[in-house]
Parts: C-alpha cells; structure tokens; sequence
C-alpha cells in the first residue's frame, strides 16, 4: 500500500497565492501519476491538475489553469502544487491521488491522502 499526506494548507488571502505538498510512504517502489482534487463543502469532488510518473505531461482544470502549477519532487512519488491568484472559489479540501496514469477521473486513481484544508478570504 502507498500512504500520501498533504500539507501546506490554511488560510490565505484572495490574491495571495500557497504551495501544498504531497508526501509519499509505504511501498513505493512503483512511480505513479500524480493528481491534485479539491472538494468545497455541498460539491463534487473537483479535478485540478495531474502530471505523468515521468513529469513530461500535465494537465489542468479549466477553473485554475494558468494560476496553479503541477511538479513532482525528488522523491518518488512526490508532487507539489503551486497555487497563484488565489480567490474565494478555490476554497476548499485538497487530496493528493496517485495512479498509474495521469487523468482527470476520480475513480482512476488507487491511492489518495486525507486531505488538506485552503480557505481563501476575500
């Protein structure tokens, strides 16, 4: 089994801008794509971006392209999400996910972290 932990969540101004991270344990000795979903109080669980186990693809949801950035670290299994421009509509729960390949489904991906809060006041 592969345990992920996210951290780096809180309260942030609207404009301002945070990076969460996703942290791996357990077996990994197999790289997985990485995705990044957030889900506000009373809505669907909401894709945001993914990235492939070699880094080379990326992928966004149309609501934070352009203001969040996908990366994988050093470590295996390891990805951040740089997030800029932030507004009260990003407020939410984030939950890294890791499969073996990156996509925009929920139910695509075997592994998820327990998630992490980001309020953004305006």
């Amino acid at each position: 089994q592969l345990q992920l932990v996210e951290s780096g969540g809180g309260l942030i101004q609207a404009g301002g801008s945070v990076r969460l991270s996703c942290a791996a344990s357990g077996r990994t000795e197999n790289t997985y794509a990485m995705g990044w979903f957030r889900q506000a109080p009373g809505k669907a669980r909401e894709f945001v971006a993914t990235i492939s186990a070699s880094g080379g693809y990326t992928a966004y949801g149309n609501s934070v392209k352009g203001r969040f950035t996908i990366s994988r670290g050093s470590a295996k299994n390891t990805a951040y999400l740089q997030m800029n421009s932030l507004n009260t509509e990003d407020t939410g729960v984030y939950y890294c996910a890791a499969g073996l390949l990156p996509n925009e489904g929920v139910s695509q991906y075997d592994y998820w972290g327990p998630g992490t809060q980001v309020t953004v006041s305006s």
